[in-house]
């Protein structure tokens, strides 16, 4: 039993230890750390040249293989309330924690005016965001949404072509296959490269934690552990029962991990999508769910945005209270966790909206713009495995109360 157990866990902790050993050495060397950031480089570049790929074929080899377009109108349908369903519960948490301890209590920021973003607009975004101008623009993770939509569009056309498309549909499968396998050998480097880069992080960045934003991340870092325990431990057991909840836990925390390390939703997609086959999630539900959530459903970009709109308004003097300022500050959070996210550059203009749309002064966009750095590696923690545990759902939903055979 104790070895089984090793075995089951032997790549988490072998990544615990290397992310360990490189905060220890973060710790040490301090600044001199840097040294260790081009480790850390070379598998991040390796990933993120081989995700794109990956993402295409997943996708489009699952749309094609479907052979019903009513099924894939569900899985996104039910998906899209899955997003909204959790990120409303994110926001609404982080709502009653900044409400019990304000995170301007105290806090004296020195504000400085930012570069100009009169030409940001919400219209421009969102076209950047679902489109691109040119097929070689869709070959880069900047246009992850648009890659996403051109693979669903791809995967219809294979589909409805039937047999003349056999020989595109066999590629796409063989497409899906061989990246998986360039994923899994470039994920043999993992523990080199994720280690190096904490000890870069921990040695640079690490004071910052410790400075005028410390009331925030008291409020922030404690919420997000509590939300990735508890609100996923419910969302499993609400998707597969008790069973799910363990199968859900002995299958995640690689991908955690890896999101925790690389802050990237993006980085932890191969590794979501092994957790939620061994989860039982259908390979139709997983390959659709988790790519696109990677980019649209951010539950924990839906926390930070509720900090950082209560942190400007204790900043400012401002009640942060009413319902019309709660509601407004509710649709806000999901539309930075949900559209603004899947926008190049989207959290940067999740807060310019944020400072525009209450009418703070543009001096406000770098005090909340530190706030998303320094929160962003539990954020996106949170972000990746809520696709997971989404897809799950998802999958119950599709399939009703015995969708998963756990195996004992």
């Amino acid at each position: 039993m104790k070895k089984s157990v090793l075995h089951s866990y032997r790549f988490t902790l072998l990544l615990i230890g290397a992310l360990c050993a490189g905060s220890v050495t973060g710790v040490l060397l301090k600044d001199k750390a840097a040294f260790f950031k081009p480790f850390g480089d070379v598998f991040l570049n390796l990933l993120f040249t081989a995700v794109v790929p990956l993402v295409f074929f997943s996708i489009s080899s699952a749309v094609a293989g479907m052979s019903s377009g009513r099924r894939l109108g569900k899985i996104l349908l039910y998906m899209l309330i899955v997003f909204v369903a959790t990120g409303t519960v994110a926001s609404l948490l982080m709502i009653a924690a900044v409400k019990a301890f304000p995170p301007a209590q105290g806090v004296q920021i020195a504000l400085e005016a930012p570069a100009d973003t009169s030409a940001v607009t919400l219209g421009d975004a969102i076209v950047r965001a679902f489109t691109v101008s040119d097929f070689v623009d869709l070959l880069s993770k900047r246009s992850m949404l648009a890659l996403i939509i051109f693979s669903i569009l791809i995967g219809l056309a294979t589909a409805t072509a039937g047999e003349r498309a056999a020989g595109f549909r066999s590629f796409l499968t063989g497409g899906n296959e061989v990246f998986s396998k360039v994923i899994g050998y470039i994920m043999l480097y993992a523990p080199v490269g994720l280690g190096a880069y904490f000890a870069y992080l921990i040695g640079v960045f690490g004071p910052q934690l410790f400075g005028s934003y410390f009331r925030a991340m008291l409020i922030y870092y404690p919420l997000a552990v509590l939300y990735f325990f508890g609100a996923f431990s419910l969302y499993a057991l609400m998707a597969a029962g008790r069973a799910g909840v363990g199968t859900f836990w002995r299958n995640i925390f690689p991908a955690a991990v890896t999101a925790l390390g690389t802050g990237s939703s993006v980085a932890s997609i191969p590794l979501n999508l092994e957790a939620a086959e061994k989860s039982g999630v259908p390979e139709d539900i997983r390959e659709v769910v988790i790519p696109i959530g990677a980019t649209i459903h951010m539950d924990g970009s839906c926390l930070s945005a509720v900090l950082k709109i209560a942190l400007l308004f204790g900043i400012f003097q401002m009640d942060f209270a009413g319902p019309g300022t709660l509601l407004t500050t509710l649709a806000v959070a999901l539309l930075s966790g949900t559209v603004m996210s899947g926008i190049p550059s989207g959290g940067f203009l999740g807060e310019v909206m944020i400072v525009t749309l209450y009418g703070f002064p543009p001096e406000a966009l770098p005090v909340i713009s530190l706030i998303g750095a320094l929160v962003d590696p539990p954020a996106t923690m949170v972000n990746a495995v809520g696709d997971n545990v989404s897809s799950m759902l998802v999958a119950r939903w599709m399939g009703g109360p015995q969708w998963q055979e756990v195996k004992a």
